[in-house]
């Protein structure tokens, strides 16, 4: 008996590592992320071909009205401001789903929620071709119930680590997911201008639209909300995940506790640093194809393709980050707390540094590409920061949490987008300095905040509270 004691304390069975159904649900949630993600911004290509820029009249109701009769290409007149509200829409719907999806998150199984919802977001991807020609106004409808879908997915996909990611995993399995928000947008701009010129737009939306329904069908296949209940999965990945998160998951729900949390430091230094995280990326995803037109004088394939290269890069550094993070922690060469410092650190002041580079470094084509690129992707980085920092110290309520500094987030993307644009069309000039110091005095302040007060141990607000009966 001693012997069989001292096996199991120091001879522990050998746990599966990259071949294993945590890492296995990993992929499968990053490549629904790519999916969804290149359902949203395919249309940002698309609309090019799909509005016919010679002919701008206005028609009576703004509906959209074909142009040419081509079913592989039609054409639609649809004005700037329609343009505009189209692309808009699907920001809408996710921005409404942000609180509802993070408060019932774990109250309902994510099995059927997340499928569900992937399925709708891939239906509507491929409605939008006929939407079209009924007019803006459906593709409007369409644009904002696929944003509720995409949002619910988005958000409700954080609560499934509660119970499936070992911290020592975390930072690997969590960058994993979130990195396929960086190759949808690669792809969407590296193929979906081929499959306009040689199929037809409505392709890229169908093309996209099926493969979410393949991935959704896969989903409910593969995936179980817990582990245990997992039918093929082998006894010692059970025992190794649920062990090591005796101590944090519990399957009784308790109120939140909304005074300790709008009182918690370290909670507000990651939802300011989120907030930070969002302005920057909305920033930069939004005006680097204008910023490479204004300063490069390239062509739209050009301008593309160039653009693509910091999202290609993006998901290397997440991937990279996820690696580093953990191995940091499974050697204890840094604490958890450390560790979200440092790389919240490379994810909010790398793209400062850079994009600074651009006004007094660069003097040449590849230099502004280099660090154009440089400043996009390096804000990866924050995937094992303040993006993962909230399971840390509040995993109970690590949906909620998620919720809320995506909700904070999205505000701030939408103002650094408006505001960008305002200050491009009244100052030309000197816009781009002002625009990228205003970014560069946000993202130092938000840091400086966190470096003071980041936590990465469970605070006494999310631990669970225990009856006890005299």
């Amino acid at each position: 008996m001693n012997m069989c004691f001292w096996k199991s304390c120091f001879l522990p069975l050998k746990v599966p590592g990259l071949c294993s159904f945590r890492y296995g649900l990993a992929i499968l949630l990053h490549f629904c992320n790519i999916v969804i993600t290149a359902q949203r911004v395919c249309l940002n290509l698309t609309m090019v071909a799909m509005v016919n820029s010679t002919k701008p009249p206005h028609l009576p109701n703004g509906s959209a009205v074909e142009i040419l009769d081509d079913v592989k290409n039609p054409v639609y007149s649809w004005s700037l401001d329609i343009q505009g509200l189209i692309l808009s829409s699907i920001f809408f719907g996710m921005i409404m789903v942000q609180l509802p999806v993070g408060y019932l998150a774990g109250r309902y199984p994510m099995k059927r929620i997340i499928g569900s919802s992937l399925l709708l977001s891939s239906a509507l991807s491929l409605l939008i071709p006929q939407a079209a020609k009924v007019g803006a106004a459906l593709v409007i409808v369409c644009r904002i119930l696929q944003g509720i879908a995409q949002g619910i997915v988005s958000t409700g996909q954080h609560e499934i680590w509660v119970k499936w990611a070992p911290p020592l995993e975390r930072g690997r399995l969590t960058s994993t997911t979130l990195s396929g928000f960086a190759m949808g947008p690669f792809i969407v701009l590296l193929v979906s201008g081929f499959i306009c010129d040689f199929l037809g737009w409505p392709m890229v939306f169908y093309i996209f639209g099926i493969l979410g329904c393949v991935l959704s069908l896969s989903w409910f296949l593969l995936f179980y909300d817990d582990p245990n209940d997992h039918p093929y999965m082998s006894r010692i990945e059970k025992d190794y995940i649920t062990s090591s998160l005796t101590q944090q998951v519990s399957s009784r729900r308790q109120s939140l506790p909304m005074k300790a949390m709008l009182k918690s430091l370290p909670l507000w230094a990651i939802i300011i640093n989120s907030f930070a995280f969002i302005w920057t990326n909305s920033l930069l995803v939004t005006y680097t194809p204008t910023f490479i037109n204004t300063m490069l004088h390239v062509n739209i394939r050009e301008n593309g393709l160039l653009s693509s290269l910091s999202y290609l890069l993006a998901y290397i550094c997440g991937i990279v980050s996820g690696q580093l993070s953990d191995f940091f922690l499974s050697r204890k060469i840094f604490s958890i707390v450390n560790i979200r410092k440092l790389f919240t650190t490379l994810g909010i002041l790398c793209p400062v540094i850079f994009t600074m580079c651009l006004f007094f470094l660069s003097s040449s084509f590849y230099s502004i590409i280099i660090f154009l690129t440089l400043a996009n992707s390096t804000l990866s980085f924050s995937f094992c920061g303040p993006l993962i920092n909230a399971l840390d110290i509040a995993p109970r309520y690590y949906g909620f949490l998620k919720a809320v500094t995506a909700l904070i987030g999205m505000l701030g993307g939408l103002i650094s987008s408006a505001l960008a644009g305002l200050i491009l069309s009244q100052d030309p000039e000197n816009a781009w300095h002002k625009i990228f110091f205003l970014m560069a005095g946000i993202n130092v302040t938000c840091l400086t905040f966190y470096l003071i007060f980041a936590k990465g141990e469970i605070q006494d607000w999310a631990k669970e509270i225990k009856n006890t009966r005299l």
